[in-house]
């Protein structure tokens, strides 16, 4: 597992990472006498007790077997799938396809009540229409995936859009403004997408701000982004998926997602932008 850039990720492996070394203390093993007993070289138990290399679930076991402490094998496992939980790579996600990895996210939709999504090159999944979503998850299933359900995929990324309709749950998307001209979809698809989001910005549940690309700007575009409620914000990077809980963590997102909105044209201002776009591509 790659070093994530979270603080919260590297907490809980930190965590993980000093209760193995407290494990070793109390048998009163050497790191030398813990590696023999494991079958291990000295330096892969000094990164693991350092918090430099994730143990697996098997060096988990093998660990509290050398140190006497069998019952704290399931105790020490759900820390480190909390830690995992954090981060995943894309090769671990979506492994059996696409259509697994959105039905995952639809529990955590279920259960926001308010929404925030910063999106700086693509259209936000909640709002967009089946021909954007199925070039957008063709892309990805022609980069990286090597099992194709894409149409799967598609129909679960539709269904989750009924979250879209309750009243009582508020949403805010925020794209920048080169996503109105960027596709992977070709001219016709952008077209119908442009279209739907002058329908979606309609509900009254639903803000669209679109972040003017001006050469005086005070906030540059940072990488995709949701916030769910106050509590959790998950970041889509080039090498995987990031969890972030951490409270203080949490409050820099919802900070730069203010920033962004500052900077961003709604209502009429923004149709007018979409528009045009969309008389661009006639």
């Amino acid at each position: 597992m790659t070093v994530p850039p979270s603080s919260s990720a590297q907490r809980a492996r930190q965590a993980l990472a000093h209760r193995l070394k407290e494990l070793c203390r109390d048998a009163e093993l050497s790191g030398l006498e813990l590696s023999a007993r494991c079958g291990w070289s000295r330096s892969k138990s000094s990164r693991i007790m350092n918090g430099r290399t994730p143990p697996s679930a098997n060096d988990l076991r093998a660990w509290c077997r050398a140190c006497g402490a069998e019952e704290q094998i399931e105790d020490l496992t759900a820390m480190l799938r909390t830690a995992e939980g954090m981060w995943t790579g894309w090769g671990r996600m979506e492994r059996a396809g696409l259509k697994r990895s959105q039905q995952a996210r639809l529990p955590l939709y279920e259960r926001t009540h308010w929404f925030r999504s910063y999106s700086p090159g693509l259209v936000p999944g909640l709002i967009q229409n089946r021909e954007y979503t199925e070039a957008v998850l063709r892309s990805v299933q022609r980069r990286r995936v090597q099992v194709d359900d894409v149409a799967e995929a598609v129909r679960a990324r539709m269904e989750r859009q009924h979250v879209l309709r309750e009243g009582h749950k508020r949403f805010a998307f925020l794209i920048e403004e080169s996503t109105l001209h960027n596709a992977l979809c070709g001219a016709e698809v952008l077209h119908g997408q442009l279209a739907h989001l002058l329908s979606v910005s309609s509900r009254s549940n639903v803000s669209l701000g679109i972040v003017l690309g001006r050469p005086d700007r005070t906030r540059m575009p940072v990488e995709g982004f949701w916030i769910y409620d106050t509590t959790q914000v998950n970041v889509e990077l080039v090498s995987g998926y990031l969890t972030v809980t951490q409270p203080s963590e949490v409050a820099m997102y919802a900070e730069t997602f203010g920033e962004l909105a500052e900077l961003a044209v709604y209502g009429p201002s923004a149709h007018a932008l979409i528009t045009s776009a969309m008389a661009a591509l006639d």
